[in-house]
């Protein structure tokens, strides 16, 4: 059973100590009985040569399950000192059929032939090869063929039979899944009802026709919401014939929803590629540099906007800048955010915008009364002009409503027009926001206080 470590910084300090000295054997003591997931957080944090002198001290079946665990790039690295035959041998051979096509879909078109050319047992390569033409993000793409089904026509003594030599080839049994002779899905059986029930009995009799199923083409998305919607633990994946293809497992769609909202998170930050742990200082600033810039061009912008208007006779319209400029980006964002989360999970949707824009002008106009009152009160009790005071209190009235409608319209626009909602905040509704909110600031403090 595999053990707990605790790794903290002395015990990672000394497995590099011992993959420096090259002390093989008193490194599989330390990495003996430990979980995989735990040896594939160490590997990601260790430099190549660590790391691949680390995977190479692992027992294949290990090495495997570690290999699916450590990030992408890190994998890359690894499966570039293997050889096609030492991968298909040592690597897809301990790993179910989803699990293979995730390492395999990371290596050259050439050499997924070669790791196929060597896997002995031809019709796992077949499947392979086939889960290999799904598109990415798709049911087809992340389920595995490793599954117990059973006839209509046998009865449970034929079943139990059946099943048995199944069993040789799937690692966890979920479910056992019911088919007709033209391996059409017709339900699921009980393993309790198969067990109670005479030996005759035939399968159609006890099978339970009440099953949710997913089409090969049905996004992650969608299986993500009809999973958490139902309590699923497991789904089967049909063709357009509804024929029994493979099945999907909470893990994986876990695994998925882990890396939208990693992704979502990013894109919410001006970030739109995925950035690993040891990526270098040149990828990162790569990758971060484009929406700084856009963010720098905003403030230039509303540098401009300021400049348009003659504040000299006025300077102390300058004093609230920052309370416009920041009100306005955190009602935006706070809108986009919420906005984006409903989209994710299908609990609005592109056909109640009007309702949904109503809804957030009614929570634009109640928090920027609110705010506004209480921004004049501040003025006040402070010894501002009253014209400056209800210059900033007006303003920021009407800018944060303009902020909560332009902050919930952005996101259902896109995802209108299919495009990814998360990219409406963050950077981008900030810097609008932001350019916009002075403008109304500065036109309503001309009008007022001249």
């Amino acid at each position: 059973m595999p053990k707990t470590i605790n790794i903290n910084k002395d015990f990672f300090d000394n497995l590099v100590v011992l993959i420096k000295n090259k002390d093989q054997r008193k490194l599989q003591k330390s990495l003996l009985n430990m979980h995989h997931a735990d040896i594939a957080e160490i590997i990601t944090n260790l430099s190549d040569f660590e790391s691949q002198f680390l995977y190479e001290n692992l027992h294949d079946e290990i090495a495997a399950l570690v290999l699916k665990e450590v990030e992408d790039e890190k994998r890359k690295t690894l499966l570039s000192k293997l050889s096609a035959k030492e991968i298909a041998v040592d690597v897809i051979d301990n790993l179910e059929s989803d699990d293979a096509v995730d390492v395999i879909s990371d290596l050259s078109e050439k050499k997924k032939e070669e790791v196929l050319s060597h896997i002995e047992n031809e019709d796992y390569a077949n499947d392979l090869s086939d889960l290999l033409k799904y598109e990415e993000n798709t049911a087809g793409s992340m389920m595995a063929t490793e599954l117990i089904k059973v006839n209509e026509n046998w009865n449970t003594l034929e079943c139990l039979k059946k099943m048995r030599k199944q069993a040789e080839y799937v690692k966890k049994v979920h479910t056992i899944y019911v088919v007709n002779n033209n391996n059409k899905l017709l339900g699921t059986m009980s393993l309790k009802r198969l067990l109670i029930s005479n030996k005759d009995t035939k399968v159609r009799d006890i099978v339970n026709s009440d099953v949710y199923y997913v089409k090969t083409d049905t996004s992650t998305e969608e299986i993500a919401n009809l999973m958490n919607k139902y309590d699923l633990i497991i789904l089967p994946v049909v063709n357009e014939n509804q024929e029994l293809l493979g099945r999907i497992t909470i893990d994986d769609v876990i695994d998925v929803v882990k890396e939208e909202a990693e992704k979502d998170y990013q894109m919410a930050s001006g970030i739109y590629e995925d950035i690993e742990n040891n990526a270098g200082i040149l990828t990162i600033t790569r990758v971060r540099l484009p929406w700084l810039i856009i963010g720098m061009i905003g403030g230039v912008l509303g540098a401009k906007v300021i400049g348009v208007f003659d504040i000299q006779k006025h300077f102390e319209l300058a004093l609230f800048i920052p309370l416009i400029a920041a009100m306005g980006g955190n009602v935006g964002v706070q809108s986009a955010a919420i906005v984006v989360q409903s989209l994710a999970n299908k609990s609005i949707d592109i056909k109640n915008i009007s309702e949904k824009l109503t809804k957030e002008l009614g929570v634009g106009l109640l928090n920027g009364l609110i705010c506004g009152c209480l921004v004049f009160l501040f003025t006040y009790i402070l010894g501002y002009n009253l014209l400056l005071g209800l210059t900033v209190s007006l303003s920021l009235i009407i800018v944060i409503i303009f902020a909560a409608l332009f902050g919930t319209f952005i996101p259902l626009t896109l995802q209108k027009y299919n495009v990814d909602p998360a990219v409406a905040t963050g950077p981008f509704i900030t810097t609008i926001s932001d350019i916009l909110g002075l403008l109304i600031y500065f036109l309503i403090g001309q009008t007022i206080l001249q």
